[in-house]
């Protein structure tokens, strides 16, 4: 005879029933309806049967109202919203538009590109991220951008000439209850902390060699080069 052998245990977190609601109706056209609830023994059996109370009821309903508002939380900000926030949508699928000034970051390169990781100087940047995807662009100056403000090609690897960063194998998770600056600095820290590889597409995204001028401000920590910057005949007012 085999044995039996027991291995719920193995199969993670177990959720054990506690207790039940039954909705009663009456028939007709005039209908009425009301709710017992019932405790679950330890075998799952129906006790202690009795009409819904208001406090159960009122556990329940904020319960659900908890749930609900974590939904509605996302991309809410903090408090008073950052000057460097240009445009929210704080739909389900929302998305935010958002600019950095030019400023030094940690960078990381593949072996294959010959570019030693380290700290360089990046330009002024314009984001543009929902949950799952992020589009990045160069801007000409520090100043907080316009609808009419040009932009030009971010001076990376791993873009694609309309903006969309090709993320690889980088795990995305953003939360749905993740405020707005939550947002914003996960999709920094996400880009940033990426290794850069390769071009997408036939587009150089500047006037020069990309891999020798991110060799050259790693090595000597320079201010980032404007005039490389290479415009992408957009404005800010085609991303909204």
């Amino acid at each position: 005879m085999n044995n039996i052998n027991d291995i719920t245990e193995n199969f993670g977190t177990l959720y054990h029933p506690k207790s039940a609601l039954v909705f009663y109706q009456t028939k007709g056209t005039n209908t009425d309806m009301y709710v017992e609830h019932f405790d679950l023994d330890k075998n799952g059996t129906p006790v202690n049967a009795h009409p819904l109370t208001v406090n159960e009821a009122k556990v329940l309903a904020k319960a659900l109202h908890t749930d609900k508002e974590k939904d509605k939380a996302f991309l809410k900000p903090k408090g008073i919203l950052q000057t460097n926030i240009l445009h929210i949508n704080p739909s389900e699928k929302g998305a935010v538009l958002w600019y950095t000034k030019a400023q030094e970051q940690q960078l990381y390169f593949v072996n294959g590109l010959g570019i030693p990781n380290g700290k360089a100087y990046v330009p002024s940047m314009l984001w543009y991220a929902s949950k799952n995807s992020l589009a990045v662009f160069a801007l000409a100056t520090d100043r907080r951008p316009s609808e009419n403000t040009p932009l030009y090609y971010a001076p990376f690897f791993n873009i694609y000439e309309d903006g969309k960063v090709c993320m690889g194998t980088v795990s995305i998770d953003i939360k749905n209850s993740a405020s707005v600056e939550e947002f914003t600095t996960a999709w920094e820290d996400y880009f940033f902390n990426s290794y850069f590889s390769h071009f997408l597409g036939k587009q150089n995204p500047i006037k020069g060699n990309c891999v020798i001028l991110w060799k050259k401000l790693i090595e000597t920590s320079e201010v980032f080069p404007k005039e490389t910057l290479k415009k992408n005949n957009k404005t800010l007012k085609n991303l909204l």
